[in-house]
């Protein structure tokens, strides 16, 4: 093990030399692993991550799936300035409330490992930061938000992945779709932990990358539709519905806790989520303002970019990659409820992979029900952003923070001090009261309000259990008027 933390130490950047005091270090929250010392190991290198890297690539991997496919819709809500302004600003914040629960995890394990605490085949959760450092009730708020977040954002994949595999074949309904993908999604069970998503958040990253610029080349080629109209920002609902969407975008950030124990130096994490938010604008904002030129108000009754763009090789091969992008997106999100759900029937520390997947079907079955459910992830999918991403990830963790180091004995005993960009407590204190007043008010209150009013203005779309939901009516029509079909939301 200490020769491969040592290559890794030659090639990994490190961000912060001065967070060597901090002596934390794991060989990983798998109960499998294996020697690394004794050269190249092809299961090692494909299986065991827990570089810096493998962290930057989770981070990436996992911020943009689905989402990539809306934003151009979300630019049709805000407008072209608005859409970069706020994917910028939102992803700066996202960033910075990523850093606090870093440094939030790094506080709560340093304080429990001079109590003597061990963590080893124990995969530390963002909930038990917040019990730890702030009490039960913090640790049921965290546990309500981050499960019900979790949980919505996987029942989002699954109907996701019907929505798009229609583009392809549309012989199968929507529903059975679903039945095919839920099963293909339930496989995630036999992967133990973050530690093991090294060639999967590889993948997932470069299959994100290629859907992004298939989408800005593919809207640059087709140019702009006959009498394109670019009338956004229009409506004030519209416009903080986008803005949810946005907000909801860069606040992938609710399994840092869970990729960072994964990491052989956890203390490292510092600032991988903005170092990935970087890279990630270089998807985001090409393609959306791309194909938002290109097709304008259209965008506002087509909320999956798939949509528009024609019909090509290029395109089925966007659709198939997202596709598999999307398991592994169900993956991540579905990855901390196993723990929570191992750790409530005590089966966390069990070391037997096979058994531990079958403890864990009880999670993936419930998901896959309420995807058959409830087909409708569009109309409701700026609502999850607004009334739960909101507090998940940037008003708690920006609360948690200031509470924690309310003291001034916590302040001087910090594990972490102050970043080298914003050095004193007062300015930190500005800036997570700032995050927070401006996501209870604008994500929260305006984007709950908007969120909520798109969703009972299309609430007569809905219907449990739909088989094709907002899916185009059959073509041969043989008897009666032909079906009005609703405008696609995806």
């Amino acid at each position: 093990m200490l020769s491969q933390k040592q290559a890794e130490e030659a090639i990994v950047p490190n961000f912060n030399d001065s967070d060597n005091h901090s002596g934390l270090e794991t060989k990983g929250d798998d109960a499998e692993m294996t020697d690394h010392s004794g050269g190249f190991n092809m299961k090692s290198f494909l299986w065991h991550g827990g570089s810096v890297w493998d962290a930057w690539f989770s981070c990436a991997s996992n911020q943009v799936a689905q989402v990539l496919l809306t934003l151009p819709y979300s630019f049709s809500q805000l407008g072209m300035l608005s859409g970069i302004v706020l994917q910028v600003f939102y992803g700066i914040i996202g960033s910075w409330t990523a850093y606090l629960i870093s440094v939030l995890y790094v506080e709560y394990r340093s304080r429990k490992e001079k109590e003597g605490v061990s963590f080893k085949n124990h995969v530390i959760q963002w909930f038990e930061v917040l019990d730890g450092l702030l009490g039960p009730y913090w640790k049921a708020a965290g546990l309500t938000f981050n499960c019900t977040f979790l949980l919505f954002g996987s029942v989002i994949q699954l109907i996701a992945c019907a929505s798009n595999i229609y583009y392809i074949n549309d012989r199968l309904d929507k529903r059975t779709w679903t039945y095919i993908f839920g099963a293909c999604c339930a496989t995630t069970v036999f992967i133990p932990s973050f530690h093991n998503y090294r060639i999967w958040s590889f993948l997932g990253l470069g299959m994100t990358t290629y859907t992004a610029w298939y989408m800005a080349i593919a809207a640059i080629v087709h140019g702009q539709v006959e009498g394109v109209t670019h009338s956004a920002p229009a409506k004030l609902v519209l416009y903080f519905t986008g803005a949810t969407n946005i907000l909801y975008t860069f606040g992938g950030h609710a399994v840092t806790v869970e990729i960072m124990h994964a990491m052989w130096k956890p203390q490292k994490f510092k600032y991988i989520y903005l170092l990935a938010t970087l890279y990630v604008f270089t998807l985001t904002i090409p393609s959306a303002a791309a194909v938002y030129w290109a097709f304008g108000d259209e965008l506002l009754n087509h909320s999956n970019a798939f949509s528009l763009l024609p019909k090509t090789a290029f395109r089925d091969a966007a659709v198939i990659l997202m596709l598999i992008h999307q398991f592994i997106t169900f993956g991540f999100a579905c990855t901390p409820l196993y723990f929570v759900w191992e750790k409530v029937i005590g089966m966390h520390d069990t070391k037997s992979i096979c058994l531990r997947a079958l403890a864990r079907l009880p999670v993936v079955i419930p998901i896959w029900f309420l995807a058959i459910i409830f087909p409708f992830f569009g109309p409701i999918n700026s609502a999850v952003g607004a009334l739960l991403v909101s507090f998940t990830v940037y008003i708690i963790p920006a609360l948690a923070h200031m509470l924690t180091y309310r003291k001034a004995s916590a302040r001087q005993n910090a594990a972490e001090k102050p970043p080298s960009f914003l050095p004193s407590w007062a300015g930190m204190y500005a800036l997570n009261i700032f995050v927070v007043v401006w996501v209870l008010v604008v994500g929260f209150g305006f984007g709950g309000w908007a969120s909520m009013a798109n969703f009972i203005k299309q609430i007569d779309t809905f219907g449990l259990f739909a088989k094709c939901y907002q899916c185009k009516p059959p073509t041969p029509p043989s008897a009666g008027p032909p079906q009005l079909s609703h405008p696609v939301h995806h």
